[in-house]
């Protein structure tokens, strides 16, 4: 059964433009590689972080909102973890509000 998830990751800032897209992509081809329908994607850009990781204070963000399998998750966050340049990152499954919300924010940014 497919189902909605959300993960957001970080990457390290030492990265240059070029290396954070070249990730990004790595990422996104993964998940289709395991079967999963990308819906949206956002670039955050670089933030500083609440606190340090890996003595840096800043990391560049990066969403996906997809659907897939659970069991194909397992697989992508292997490889989330095995990459040294992601410092952190999060999935979470969506429930009907947080899709709803997720929604309203896509229209939010368009009309910006």
């Amino acid at each position: 059964m497919t189902r909605r998830y959300e993960t957001v990751f970080i990457l390290t800032p030492v990265l240059s433009a070029e290396q954070v897209k070249e990730t990004v992509v790595k990422f996104k081809e993964s998940l289709k590689g395991f079967g999963a329908k990308l819906l949206h994607e956002e670039d955050w850009g670089l933030k500083k972080l609440a606190y340090p990781i890996q003595k840096k204070s800043t990391g560049f963000y990066h969403l996906f909102e997809y659907e897939a399998e659970g069991e194909k998750i397992a697989n992508m966050e292997v490889n989330l973890k095995r990459d040294e340049k992601v410092m952190r990152f999060l999935t979470v499954s969506m429930d009907k509000h947080a899709i709803a919300f997720a929604e309203s924010r896509k229209t939010r940014t368009k009309k910006d």
